[in-house]
């Protein structure tokens, strides 16, 4: 097939692998454009049956409980990102050289002529508040455009609907990012690297370098993170279009072709006329909303993607003004008794969790949950001397309890030997008796949550409910 558009799909045999967010949009489309789709999945759950009805309904062949198999004469694996690459389904593929893409590429390939660019955000944290900044300042420059992805609207109706966008800012995991080789972006940041996902790229040098592909073949702006190395190099290995720029972000003084803080205000020496002397003025610290320093971070790589696409200054003022982050994202719940109590539940691992501890001082800390194979020294030694006390739920909570004995062996713990829904109320209430006037309880649990909760989202609720009730 190549690496051009497909412009013929009719009567294509193309496998569809998982059913779930991204396969089942892909297999009514692939359908629509004419082609044999077959579905396969490993799961056989009453989920998969559901979604499996109505994809028969239409004409489209569902295998359930048999995602290894190479259907006959298949020509393309249309793949969920999720899917872990050395899946026996691939290597079968390989073996045929048949092409394998994910629903990005897809995406990616179905875009018409005069189809929109992409910024594209990856990182491993912090990429859902930036490509939503990003959006919200391109929104306030007067643009048509849409915050699409690995979030908010399917990337395949973001290419194919009828709206016409002008720009599109996009969220890209390391999974997407992997099953995407002809991605080609406008601009395109790496908001940081730290190890995430290992168990599924199978070391920190291939997750890197999945990372690294959203750079490839860009036209004006690779944005990096001053303060990670790893995403420079990222910048210097890309192989991108002649005159295309790396532009830094730095919550410090930027040099030229940067953009950072000077005197509270956020400032561009990248896209100005005569960037070794001059800078223009975005916007002030204070109107990024919430201001901690890795939040800041997060607009200066949106203002750096925006100002690329041709943004005047004062639309980053203005967006990032209009900007509200989602639900359990550093997000200050209530003060009670002169405490303030801050949910950030989507801290799932240790690096956001850090970025949430640094943001401040002093604090009473509620964490744990299921580590996913992460170690905890790093976070623990950086955060120690914030912390008044700590209170540790869920299942992997001896991994940091030994970590904080090692690194803040005199902070106060309590270990709640209890994985129910009710531990959070418990928890609440157990900070609240470690925390004095002036402290932040800060739920930033440095691990996923399913060991108690659905997801990070019920969890926060669980939190939020149990501070209500304090106020109460």
């Amino acid at each position: 097939m190549g690496s051009g558009q497909v412009t013929d799909w009719q009567g294509k045999n193309v496998t569809v692998a998982g059913l779930g967010v991204s396969g089942v949009p892909a297999a009514k489309v692939l359908h629509g454009l004419g082609a044999k789709v077959t579905v396969v999945n490993d799961g056989d759950d009453d989920r998969a049956r559901a979604q499996a009805a109505g994809l028969r309904a239409l004409g489209v062949t569902v295998r359930l409980g048999d995602g290894a198999t190479l259907p006959e004469g298949t020509e393309l694996i249309v793949t969920a990102p999720g899917w872990q690459p050395d899946k026996p389904l691939f290597a079968a593929a390989h073996e045929a050289g048949v092409e394998i893409w994910g629903d990005v590429e897809l995406a990616w390939r179905l875009r018409g002529p005069d189809a929109a660019p992409w910024l594209c955000v990856t990182g491993t944290n912090g990429k859902t508040t930036t490509t939503q900044m990003l959006a919200s300042v391109l929104k306030a420059a007067g643009l048509r455009t849409a915050a699409v992805g690995n979030i908010g609207v399917s990337l395949l109706d973001a290419v194919l609907g009828e709206e016409p966008y002008d720009v599109l800012a996009v969220e890209l995991s390391s999974y997407q990012l992997h099953w995407a080789p002809s991605l080609r972006a406008h601009s395109a940041a790496v908001l940081n690297l730290a190890p995430d996902h290992l168990d599924w790229h199978g070391s920190m040098e291939a997750y890197a370098r999945d990372k690294g592909r959203v750079y490839e073949g860009n036209r004006v702006a690779c944005v990096y993170n001053v303060a990670d190395k790893a995403t420079e190099d990222l910048v210097r290995e890309a192989d991108v279009e002649e005159g295309c720029r790396a532009i830094g972000f730095t919550l410090g003084t930027p040099g030229p072709s940067q953009l950072g803080v000077v005197d509270g205000i956020l400032v561009d020496r990248a896209f100005v006329e005569n960037r070794h002397k001059n800078a223009q003025e975005l916007a002030e610290v204070s109107d990024v909303n919430p201001p901690a320093p890795h939040n800041i971070a997060n607009a200066l790589a949106a203002a750096a993607l925006a100002r690329a696409f041709g943004v005047p200054a004062t639309a980053v003022r203005d967006g990032l003004r209009a900007f509200t982050p989602d639900a359990h994202r550093i997000a200050h719940v209530a003060d009670v008794d002169g405490v303030a109590y801050v949910d950030d539940s989507k801290a799932t691992n240790t690096h956001a969790a850090q970025a949430s501890l640094a943001a401040y001082d002093p604090i009473v800390w509620i964490a744990g949950g299921l580590a996913k194979g992460a170690t905890f020294d790093e976070l623990v030694a950086a955060s120690a001397k914030r912390l008044r006390g700590v209170v540790l739920i869920g299942a992997d909570r001896a991994l940091i309890r030994e970590a904080l004995a090692r690194h803040a062996p005199e902070v106060p713990v309590v270990d709640l030997d209890r994985t129910d829904t009710g531990a959070m109320l418990q928890a609440v209430q157990e900070a609240r008796r470690l925390a004095q006037p002036g402290d932040t309880v800060l739920l930033a649990p440095a691990c996923a949550s399913m060991d108690m909760f659905a997801n990070y989202n019920k969890r926060g609720d669980a939190f939020a409910e149990a501070v209500r009730e304090l106020g109460s």
